[in-house]
């Protein structure tokens, strides 16, 4: 019983009280201390009231200024959360604070952050007042720099309530008992007859006039330091004169100085104080508004102080994501504070939301997430990226909507690095076989491509030794000219993982082709790694020691990037490496894109363009057509390009070749003259590039399939590399549609090359010929004309129907 009495009472107390701040002793009653709730690593601050070494008033203030606060309640005003009282001391603990005169002091703040910063402050103080004055009909009467004070947040909180009267009082003087503190009283108070014009309002507003003062200049040391005004911005000046004015009378009241203020150019009319009021009143905003505030929050970001980001904005963010309907526009702003975040933070706070989203079925959810994903991949270990979020993303593969498989293309990039083998070797190649072969989007396939090329130093090297040149051949040999351009700088960046037997048996006869490509931008970097190739193999017969340095590489699965091979390509890895292909795709304009395989020339090819002049017209994603398609499958959808090209090579696009296909009479396989088909080089309905319409079919009967599919390496096989030069020439020679209206036969007749001195008239072999090229003409004509016939009867082909 006797060691019950005896104990310390002090121990009931919920906090540790730590070390002191000590710096308010000459401007407070109060010693401020660090604390810390028991049990818990939260931080707090204590006010600790010595008893024993302050005087009876001062202890009836200190015990009224607590009573005061537990009962205040408002964002703006410091928040309460225990104290205690013995016969030694008084414990106050509130939410973790600094003075604002020492955060002044150590803001590393400047230019436009400073000045939203601050204006913030000051509104926070302003509405405190307003709520004390209009709502609580109380007078603070000790509004300064040094009870102002700061929590983590950067919220600037109203304190030091000890002289706080109810607003029936205004006529009477408030006295303090700190000397120091005499310096803000307002100049009625040594003034009876000016006293009598006083409100409820003028002591506050003179305090505010004090403070805004002491925010720009300092703490104030005299009342005629008010006179300067050099420091205050021109916004505050007429205000501040307001509120410093002699007469109380014409001091103007809290509210309407928010009024006033919140106006179109007003001090506290910012993008920060706009975005932290949208924050605290986001539980009564419709969807609409959260989505426009969301959508337009991120670029304002780099202009917010990163302890307000952090501490008030982020979790603000994540809350809504979490509870409320903000959708997928949050993402963006999330993810870009999340760097702000350590990584035990942001593993607790950001990375379960990650692997919930990846989840989500919304187009617009996925889209934004894969655009997003290079700002928080280097924070997912490869375990949750192999396991929750690859699976998630490999169906972006397969989305009838091209945007969607684009950026999945893209997100490879990143992802990458942290694959499991099978991941990446197996289902990302099996993937990539299909879309670069198959796809519509000559976009989409330009940028699978660009994607192999860069993620080839992850690859397994035996199965880069495979797939590599396969593919790369493959691309050179697409109708769509950027994707053959594609072909050959990613075969240029990636030259030191080849042997030298297949650079001189695979790939220069492959690029020897293309010298005669129609674009000329397709030639121009044929020839140049044409030459670069040519090179190596010219050292190495000069110099036969220098081919285990050149095939360094070959074997490794890091490979340097200063070995002897490397130095040549230096143009195409900058290329492949620095962005993506962009342009308006090729889109389906069908009302249902699993059901039809017709394709429409977008906008940009509706004018011819020149070889020797090739112009690509683009435009960026638009989130609305992913929204709009969730409705209705009919609409087109734009794919995500960039601007920019690789190097500083026009791109080109399809006309020219879609034209001559289009004259040639042959569509997409069906051997119709339709020109939003695919373009074709042959002069057929067939496509002798490799790229077997036949076998299309549909998507339900790949995913089937999916067990029987062969590897990548089986897909691309050597045997793609099947010689196109005679295409091509007869591309570059068959310009007239008269021309291409007919199939060329597979060789030249003999019987067609007579001396030119025989006379024609008297010659019966070239008779003979000529009468039988008239023949096979009319019989081409007829065969053309019953195709026709028979394809409008039937309709358009279906995908995944078999050509009779």
């Amino acid at each position: 019983m006797w060691s019950f009495f005896s104990r310390d009472p002090s121990k009931d107390f919920n906090f540790e009280v730590g070390e002191s701040l000590s710096r308010l002793e000459d401007k407070s009653i109060w010693n401020l201390h660090k604390g810390k709730r028991k049990g818990s690593t939260e931080e707090v601050s204590i006010f600790v009231f010595d008893i024993k070494s302050r005087s009876e008033s001062q202890f009836d203030i200190a015990k009224s200024a607590v009573k005061r606060l537990k009962t205040l309640r408002h964002p703006s005003i410091l928040t309460y959360l225990d104290s205690f009282e013995s016969d030694k001391v008084i414990y106050l603990a509130t939410e973790l604070v600094e003075p604002l005169a020492v955060h002044l002091q150590k803001l590393a703040l400047e230019g436009p952050q400073k000045e939203l910063y601050v204006a913030w402050g000051v509104f926070q103080i302003t509405r405190a007042l307003s709520f004390l004055n209009n709502d609580g009909n109380l007078r603070h009467n000790n509004v300064n720099i040094w009870s102002v004070l700061v929590n983590a947040s950067g919220e600037w909180k109203l304190g030091g309530v000890e002289y706080v009267s109810t607003a029936q009082d205004y006529g009477s003087p408030v006295y303090k008992i700190l000397p120091s503190l005499d310096v803000y009283d307002p100049p009625e108070k040594s003034d009876p007859n000016m006293l009598k014009l006083a409100n409820k309002c003028s002591s506050d507003m003179w305090g505010l006039g004090c403070l805004i003062w002491e925010v720009f200049n300092g703490s104030l040391n005299t009342q005629s330091s008010l006179r300067i005004q050099e420091n205050i911005p021109q916004q505050l000046s007429q205000l501040y004169c307001e509120l410093v004015g002699s007469n109380p009378a014409s001091r103007p009241n809290p509210a309407d100085i928010i009024t006033r203020c919140r106006k179109l150019g007003g001090y506290f009319k910012n993008d920060l104080v706009d975005t932290l009021l949208f924050l605290e009143e986001i539980q009564i905003k419709d969807k609409n508004e959260k989505n426009r505030f969301f959508s337009n929050l991120t670029p304002h970001l780099d202009n917010f102080p990163d302890n307000v980001c952090k501490h008030k904005i982020l979790p603000q963010l994540i809350t809504a994501f979490e509870y409320g309907d903000a959708g997928s526009a949050v993402l963006a702003p999330m993810f870009k504070l999340g760097r702000l975040l350590d990584e035990s933070e942001y593993q607790k706070k950001i990375v379960p939301c990650v692997v919930k989203l990846f989840s989500s079925n919304d187009r617009v959810t996925r889209s934004r997430l894969l655009q997003q994903l290079e700002f928080f991949i280097g924070h997912l270990q490869a375990g949750t990226v192999n396991e929750q979020i690859f699976p998630q993303i490999a169906h972006g593969f397969m989305d009838t909507n091209p945007t969607i498989r684009e950026q999945t293309v893209k997100s490879v990039i990143h992802l990458a690095p942290k694959l499991s083998y099978n991941n990446l070797n197996v289902e990302v190649l099996r993937h990539f076989a299909r879309l670069q072969s198959k796809d519509d989007q000559g976009g989409i396939r330009t940028n699978t491509t660009v994607c192999l090329g860069k993620i080839a130093q992850h690859l397994h090297p035996q199965i880069r030794q495979k797939v590599l040149i396969s593919a790369f051949i493959r691309a050179m040999r697409d109708p769509f000219p950027p994707a053959r351009t594609a072909g050959i700088l990613a075969l240029a960046a990636t030259q030191q993982y080849y042997l030298l037997n297949e650079v001189a048996l695979r790939i220069l006869p492959a690029l020897c082709q293309l010298t005669m490509d129609p674009e000329k931008s397709v030639r121009d970097s044929a020839f140049r790694t044409i030459k670069g190739f040519l090179g190596k193999l010219e050292k190495v017969s000069e110099d036969p020691s220098l081919r285990e340095s050149m095939e360094a590489d070959v074997n490794t699965a890091t490979p340097s990037l200063s070995n002897a091979a490397a130095t040549w390509a230096g143009w195409a890895v900058t290329a492949v490496t620095a962005k993506f292909y962009r342009s308006q795709s090729d889109t389906v304009k069908s009302m249902n894109p699993m059901a039809c395989k017709m394709l429409t020339k977008p906008a940009s090819l509706e004018q011819p363009s020149s070889s020797s002049i090739s112009t690509t017209t683009s435009s960026v994603t638009s989130m609305t057509s992913l929204e709009h398609e969730e409705g209705s499958r009919g609409n087109d959808s734009v794919s995500d390009y960039d601007y920019d090209h690789w190097g500083d090579n026009d791109w080109g696009d399809m006309e020219t070749h879609g034209q001559m296909a289009s004259s040639s009479g042959s569509g997409g396989g069906d051997g119709t003259s339709d020109p939003t088909s695919p373009p074709s080089h042959s002069g057929q309905g067939k496509v002798t590039d490799g790229w077997d319409n036949e076998e299309w079919g549909s998507l339900e009967e790949e995913q089937e399939a999916e067990g029987d599919m062969t590897s990548p390496s089986e897909v691309w096989s050597p045997s793609d590399t099947t010689p196109i030069l005679p295409e091509i020439q007869r591309d570059v020679s068959s310009k007239s549609p008269k021309r291409q209206s007919g199939s060329i036969q597979d060789g030249w007749d003999k019987t067609e090359f007579e001396s030119l001195e025989e006379n024609p008239g008297s010659n019966p072999k070239l008779e003979e010929a000529k009468k039988k090229r008239e023949e096979r003409k009319l019989m081409r004509q007829k065969e053309l004309e019953a195709r026709r016939a028979s394809k409008s009867l039937s309709g358009p082909m279906k995908l995944g129907s078999k050509k009779l």
